[in-house]
């Protein structure tokens, strides 16, 4: 590839956070201008590291990133900040330029009609405050954050989180569309299958990048030929090494001038056993588990007799009036678009303060919220583990730990620094071991290596309590029971 068409070119680049935490080793590709690549990985093998690398943010230990000259970057992150959601509109893109953008409101506008953000209400969209948008709405904040730099490269973090299929549909024509250098780290192989053109796999086993051509769906057929072909190959040669080593020892036995030939068949072992290839390791997927919902619960665990709804045009409350009692083994799908207001009626439920909802006495809550807000980010993984459990038995937490790929050096790590997608995790080990009445799941797919997914959806289905989930993934929702479905868009 000629070096005039490259924008990005990584030369041997290796970097470790500590001699026990190496993220990446060796690593040499290019990239050329104008190329959509998706970025994958195991969560937790580093991919927002290797975005750190592009933008400068980190410098390799060795090697080197090469940018090209005068070559712009943006970053839309996974998530906003919590010290950002105080910041009005107007102040979240003026954090976008190193210096005072006095004509902003202009390209506010333009960069939402992008994302295809539009909220009327009272108060002017400038002047009003991160913290008042939804889950998905803040989704294209972030987008929109990156786009209003209008970047040569642009690098997108888990862009679809908490997106509705609308969202998503135009993000994904938005890329299809869009002339320069985008790189995306996501868990969405449909998503990603529309536009990109080759992926970036950075292996958590090995911290090596490997670079392939073609969408996801033809990486992974690659990749398993690949597997197959090396597993052959060593197959081969563990025969042959086996054959020469029965040959030495039945040589060596005979003494004299055949234990040169022993010795000589013992070098060509070893020569063939340096033949032998690492056989590229699939990321591992968490154990199969279950949710123990609490035992002796009878009776209705919630009751909804109304609820509010926002409408995301004119940001009015619009009041409604339900008939839901759920009781144990009864699983409401409550549905509806981006800014219409479930997350916020979920917190209101999880924290009693929902009129019109009601949770009977005694019963214990888990609630999965979409922005790990419910975990304390200064806690280790094993307080905030621990501090779930009824019974504080030592093994049941390390056993449901494992379970979820949470190791010995993780379960010592304060929950902040641990990846978006490792706090997912965590958060479901809290689950398991709170052992919840009534389980409340806003967007649970949201950073979760997509080969988990099947393993938590078989959870959910089979969970014994009450739950309410909230999802825009109509294959995970497809996978598990059903009972009711509460559409808050329904008139």
């Amino acid at each position: 590839m000629p070096k005039a068409d490259v924008i990005i070119r990584f030369e041997d680049v290796s970097f470790e956070f500590s001699h026990i935490h190496p993220i990446v080793t060796g690593a040499s590709f290019p990239i050329r201008r104008g190329a959509k690549i998706a970025l994958m990985g195991q969560n937790g093998a580093g991919k927002s590291t290797l975005f750190g690398l592009i933008t400068g943010t980190h410098t390799p230990d060795s090697g080197r990133v090469i940018i090209e000259k005068g070559a712009t970057i943006a970053t839309a992150r996974q998530v906003i900040p919590r010290s950002e959601m105080d910041l009005t509109v107007r102040e979240f893109f003026q954090l976008c330029f190193p210096k005072k953008v006095y004509d902003i409101d202009p390209r506010i506008d333009k960069v939402l009609e992008v994302v295809n953000l539009h909220v009327h209400s009272h108060t002017p969209i400038y002047d009003r405050h991160i913290k008042t948008f939804s889950g998905g709405q803040q989704a294209r904040l972030l987008l929109a954050s990156a786009l209003i730099q209008n970047p040569d490269i642009l690098l997108l973090d888990e862009p679809t989180n908490n997106l509705d299929k609308a969202g998503i549909e135009h993000l994904t024509e938005f890329l299809i569309d869009y002339k320069k250098t985008v790189i995306v780290i996501s868990h969405d192989a449909t998503f990603l299958n529309a536009f990109t053109q080759g992926v970036l796999y950075l292996d958590v086993f090995t911290k090596t990048v490997e670079q392939y051509v073609g969408t996801y769906t033809d990486v992974q057929a690659e990749i398993i030929v690949r597997i197959e072909r090396e597993n052959i190959k060593n197959a081969r040669l563990a025969k042959e090494i086996q054959a020469k080593k029965d040959q030495a020892n039945v040589f060596a036995q005979k003494g004299g001038q055949m234990r040169v030939v022993a010795k000589r068949m013992r070098e060509k072992a070893e020569t063939l056993e340096e033949e032998k290839v690492d056989v590229r390791k699939e990321d591992k997927t968490i154990r199969p588990f279950v949710i123990p919902s609490q035992p002796e619960l009878v009776g209705e665990v919630l009751t909804i007799t109304s609820y509010s709804t926002l409408n995301p045009k004119t940001h009015k409350v619009v009041n409604h009036k339900a008939d839901i009692k759920l009781k144990r083994r009864d699983h409401l799908l409550l549905s509806g678009p981006n800014g219409i207001g479930k997350s916020t009626l979920l917190e209101s439920i999880a924290n009693g303060t929902a009129e019109g909802s009601v949770i009977s006495k005694g019963v214990r809550v888990g609630y999965y919220r979409q922005d790990f807000s419910t975990l304390n980010f200064n806690d280790t993984v094993y307080d905030s583990l621990l501090g779930v459990m009824e019974k504080k038995i030592e093994e049941n937490l390390r056993s449901t730990a494992s379970g979820f790929l949470i190791t010995r050096e993780m379960i010592g790590s304060k929950i902040g620094s641990l990846s978006e997608g490792q706090k997912g995790l965590v958060a479901f080990a809290r689950l398991v071991l709170q052992k919840p009445g009534l389980l409340i799941l806003d967007e649970p797919t949201n950073h979760i290596n997509f080969r988990h997914l099947p393993v938590i959806a078989k959870a959910l289905h089979e969970y014994e309590g009450a739950m309410i989930l909230v999802s825009h993934v109509p294959e995970f929702v497809e996978q598990i029971r059903i009972d009711d479905t509460l559409a808050l868009d329904k008139k």
